[in-house]
């Protein structure tokens, strides 16, 4: 019985030691969270507004260029797909790379090859794994991304899609991440980034009728519209690309912490089993002495009276 005690008790001291590490981890992810709020929030504006711009500029002339014209037959995609460098976060890498199969397959089916680019290194273990192709793969800063890293990971993106699909160019440009919807909502989404999809929302409609006149009523292009599209074109692709990876920022810091709070819980409720078993285990063990000692007594004194006799 003392062994089973000391066993229960050594088991205990680890399980704690192990809550104290993910408690801290928890509240760490907890503080990252906010941080990487603000810089989704502040991003934001900019990416809209700039692919607002993008739109009116596409409304408003009549010119073929990779940011708003699709490709009559299109024969090759790029996909970027955004994961984690760490793991300890439940299935946000996992989810991720699930989004970006699911559209390779659909890709796939319509006739297109798909060039794969991967940002982090769980997606980069994946497909390394699996002994698949990656035309370039970046690691070491999903966690706290800045401009300069989009503008790294957009460059041979921007390169690919003004080169025609004869010298290794594509024709699409996709994106895989997980986009920050609350602190208990985490949803991977799959978007085409170009062409740009040519829609006006309501919102937008509206405006143009108020102001009497297409949506090219609102600018005028100078040099030309191409060479505006030229210049927008980086910056587009640059500006979203930043966005989606503080999205995902935020979306990895929430899903660590969510982790790390249930392995919390988990070790607390361990804590609360080995100790009942503790518990009993000496319990069972004074039980026992006590029993051992009644007899040796009772045993004494049968041969106490026997002698006297």
């Amino acid at each position: 019985m003392g062994a089973q005690l000391r066993v229960y008790k050594r088991r205990i001291k680890s399980v704690t030691a192990t809550k104290k590490i993910t408690r801290a981890m928890e509240m760490i992810a907890a503080s990252r969270i906010v941080k990487a709020q603000r810089k989704v929030a502040a991003s934001a504006p900019y990416a809209d507004e700039l692919t607002n711009a993008v739109t009116a500029v596409g409304h408003g002339a009549d010119v073929k260029h990779p940011l708003t014209t699709e490709a009559e037959r299109p024969r090759r995609a790029a996909l970027l797909l955004i994961t984690s460098d760490r793991g300890l976060a439940g299935g946000y890498s996992a989810n991720a790379i699930k989004a970006a199969e699911e559209l390779t397959g659909r890709l796939v089916a319509e006739g297109k090859q798909v060039d794969a680019y991967v940002v982090g290194r769980k997606g980069v273990a994946y497909y390394g794994f699996r002994e698949r192709p990656v035309t370039q793969s970046w690691t070491g800063f999903t966690d706290s991304p800045t401009y300069a890293d989009a503008k790294a990971v957009a460059a041979p993106l921007i390169e690919a899609v003004r080169r025609d699909t004869d010298e290794g160019g594509v024709d699409e440009l996709h994106i895989v991440y997980t986009e920050f919807v609350s602190m208990m909502t985490q949803t991977p989404v799959q978007r085409r980034m170009l062409p740009l999809a040519m829609e006006s929302t309501a919102e937008e409609s509206a405006e143009v009728l108020r102001r009497g006149g297409g949506a090219h009523a609102l600018y005028e292009f100078e040099p030309s519209p191409e060479q505006v599209l030229d210049a927008l074109l980086p910056r587009y692709v640059e500006s979203r690309i930043y966005n989606a990876m503080l999205q995902a920022a935020a979306s990895k810091h929430a899903a660590t912490r969510r982790a790390m709070k249930s392995a919390t819980d988990n070790a607390e409720e361990l804590i609360r089993s080995l100790t009942r078993l503790a518990n009993a285990a000496r319990q069972a063990e004074i039980t026992q002495e006590i029993t051992e000692i009644v007899g040796g007594a009772s045993a004494l004194a049968d041969a106490t009276a026997g002698s006297e006799r």
